[in-house]
């Protein structure tokens, strides 16, 4: 499918592109082997395709949402250096 000039200017300001006119005429001829490209797999026989949505099988990958206690504090709190009132306590660190 060849396009004119005037269909590359089209898509081209529909793509806010400001073209030179060499670019033009370089973009018309890549544009139309695309095209051609896409009429090339239309004649594909794709009867026995079954229609996807993707390309891979999507399951929902959620856990159940419920509240539990992840960590072990008291565990987490024997190996702090230093603590206080149930905090890691860390040195103090400005830079001036």
């Amino acid at each position: 499918m060849k396009l004119s000039l005037e269909e590359v200017k089209h898509v081209a300001s529909l793509a806010r592109l400001k073209l030179e006119p060499a670019e033009e005429e370089l973009f018309r001829g890549q544009l139309s082997q695309v095209l051609d490209f896409i009429n090339t797999l239309g004649e594909l026989d794709t009867s026995s395709v079954e229609p996807m949505s993707h390309a891979l099988d999507v399951k929902n990958v959620f856990r159940e949402d419920r509240q539990e206690d992840r960590f072990d504090k008291q565990l987490w709190k024997a190996n702090a250096p230093s603590q206080d009132y149930g905090h890691f306590r860390v040195p103090k660190i400005i830079e001036g």
